[in-house]
Formats: structure tokens, C-alpha cells, sequence
């Protein structure tokens, strides 16, 4: 009788579990459709604040013209570099979806 359950727990128990688990792990490592908005309107925050330092700098470089910004020159391909790039993402993943 004992072997019989420790047979049981063997053949049947431990592949469910790991089995289990193993499902567990591949449906963690996903983004969800609501984690994609949330990176959506994150990248479109960023994207405005970016443009409204570029104003800043530019209004504050207009009336004083010793005025160093901390940040990269407004316009300049190095300074918006990174938002083009997951521009770019979001189409491609746009494109891929149709």
C-alpha cells in the first residue's frame, strides 16, 4: 500500500508540479495588455515633458544669454535619440499586430 502511494506521488505528483509551476513561470515573464497601455501613455508623458523642457531652455537661453543648460541643446539628434527609438518600437509592434 505505501508503495503504491509513493508510486503515485512519483509518476503523477512531481511532473504536475513542475509541470505547474513551469506554466507559472511562462505567464509571469509577460506584459499584459493593461502593463502595454500603462507603457503607452509613460512614453507619451515623457515625450510631452521632454518638449516642454525644450521650451524651457529655449525661453530661458532667449533671455539670458549666458544661461548653460543642464540638458543636451533642444533639437539636437543625441538629445531626443532614445524617444525615437521606442517610436520606432511602437510602430514596428503596431505593424506586427495588423
Amino acid at each position: 500500500m505505501e508503495e503504491g502511494i509513493i508510486v503515485a506521488i512519483v509518476v503523477i505528483g512531481l511532473p504536475w508540479l513542475i509541470l505547474h509551476y513551469i506554466t507559472r513561470w511562462k505567464t509571469a515573464a509577460t506584459i499584459t495588455s493593461d502593463d502595454e497601455v500603462l507603457l503607452e501613455e509613460l512614453y507619451s508623458l515623457a515625450k510631452r515633458l521632454d518638449e516642454r523642457m525644450d521650451t524651457v531652455e529655449r525661453l530661458v537661453a532667449s533671455d539670458n544669454p549666458d544661461f548653460q543648460p543642464k540638458r543636451l541643446i533642444a533639437d539636437q539628434e543625441r538629445d531626443n535619440q532614445q524617444l525615437r527609438e521606442l517610436e520606432q518600437l511602437l510602430a514596428e509592434k503596431k505593424g506586427a499586430a495588423r
